[in-house]
């Protein structure tokens, strides 16, 4: 999450609030996919989605509101919106979702393999460390996005518009 605004500040609904949150929630859905039906995975995606969709549009509004030359606002907008909607779509939704979702398949297949537990207990047990993963994988996530995106579209931005989504 990213550090709370300073005093004055404006504070950002999507990165310094609650709000925030939605956007784990498909790797939380992931986490529980070995015990509720595809649909609930696939609603923690939406949920997840539509969040990153938010704040792409919020940014897009805060870069058409910034005060500068009518000329260049277009093109603010739309590096704002871009960079923002990549950066969150991989950083939030893909990328976490995937290690999620490995991780519990792969814990589920080594249970399975090396205990007699019974299923239930195999299942919460893959919930609990997919759970526990989350926290775990968000700043390496974070980074490798950023790192890429530096590496790629945002080299394509125009120089003045450097943004940083993260």
């Amino acid at each position: 999450m990213s550090e709370p605004p300073s005093r004055g500040a404006e504070r950002d609904l999507f990165r310094d609030t609650w709000v925030r949150y939605l956007g784990y929630a498909n790797e939380v859905g992931e986490a529980f996919r070995s015990l509720v039906p595809a649909a609930v995975v696939w609603l923690s995606y939406g949920v997840s989605s539509s969040y990153v969709l938010a704040d792409a549009i919020d940014k897009g509004k805060k870069a058409r509101d910034v005060p500068g030359p009518e000329a260049g606002r277009s093109s603010r907008v739309t590096v704002a919106v871009v960079d923002t909607f990549v950066w969150q779509a991989l950083a939030s939704v893909a990328i976490p979702g995937f290690t999620i979702n490995r991780v519990c398949a792969a814990s589920l297949y080594i249970l399975s393999s090396a205990t007699r537990w019974p299923l239930a207990v195999r299942k919460w047990t893959t919930t609990a460390l997919g759970l526990l993963a989350i926290p775990v994988i968000i700043h390496p996530i974070d980074r490798s996005v950023d790192f890429l995106l530096d590496s790629s579209l945002r080299k394509l931005y125009p120089s003045v518009e450097k943004p940083s989504s993260s």
